[in-house]
């Protein structure tokens, strides 16, 4: 484990090969249930360059019309989310070690040329709950920035089987994905690599 920053938690290949082989067929049962779909921007109604969907009892959701927020229902199909699978609970009270499990799960795909700007993430009720989030595939560069806007930011790698723990202090900093990262040897297994390059698993405590 490396902390970059007060509340910032870095662990490093936490899930090994077989661990993430696992995780990714479990993702794709997800994706099956509830098909990834693009979000649009607040107000703009612009598309987001990353496709998404979600598990667990809620789902970030984003439209031009009401804009950021949970729901319990896919917005295409009208359907519960399914459920978050078991070890990413049990990662969840390793790794984050929160006295209230996960409600939502956002599983954001990547391709080549996807990006995620600087945001905070403050759609949650519970802000005292740490954002916690599993990498699979190929590397990003991650960019972490302060508790506004306009603070300077550091970046960092963060590859397959990474998990990173926003806590504390750090519960409120920017961050996003500045780009992916032109690695050969990080792939995503199999299972997973027909919807893209990368995938980000967020789990967030919301109520």
């Amino acid at each position: 484990m490396l902390e970059i920053a007060p509340g910032v938690f870095h662990f490093p290949a936490c899930l090994d090969q077989a661990a993430q082989a696992a995780l990714a067929d479990e993702i794709v049962e997800v994706i099956a249930a509830a098909p990834l779909y693009v979000s649009t921007m607040p107000k703009t109604g612009a598309p987001m360059s990353v496709r998404m969907t979600n598990c667990g009892a809620l789902g970030w959701v984003s439209d031009k019309a009401q804009g950021y927020r949970y729901e319990a229902r896919h917005p295409k199909t009208g359907e519960p989310w399914p459920a978050m699978p078991p070890r990413l609970l049990q990662l969840w009270d390793e790794l984050a070690r929160y006295h209230r499990p996960p409600e939502a799960c956002l599983v954001n795909v990547y391709d080549e040329k996807a990006r995620m700007g600087l945001h905070q993430d403050r759609d949650e009720a519970d802000l005292a709950a740490p954002i916690f989030s599993l990498s699979l595939g190929a590397d990003c560069r991650f960019r972490l920035g302060g508790t506004r806007r306009g603070d300077r930011a550091i970046a960092f790698a963060l590859s397959s089987g990474d998990a990173l723990v926003l806590s504390g202090p750090a519960r409120m900093r920017y961050h996003g994905v500045d780009r992916i990262l032109p690695t050969v040897d990080a792939s995503l297994p199999p299972a997973l690599a027909a919807f893209g390059v990368r995938v980000n698993l967020t789990l967030r405590r919301v109520t």
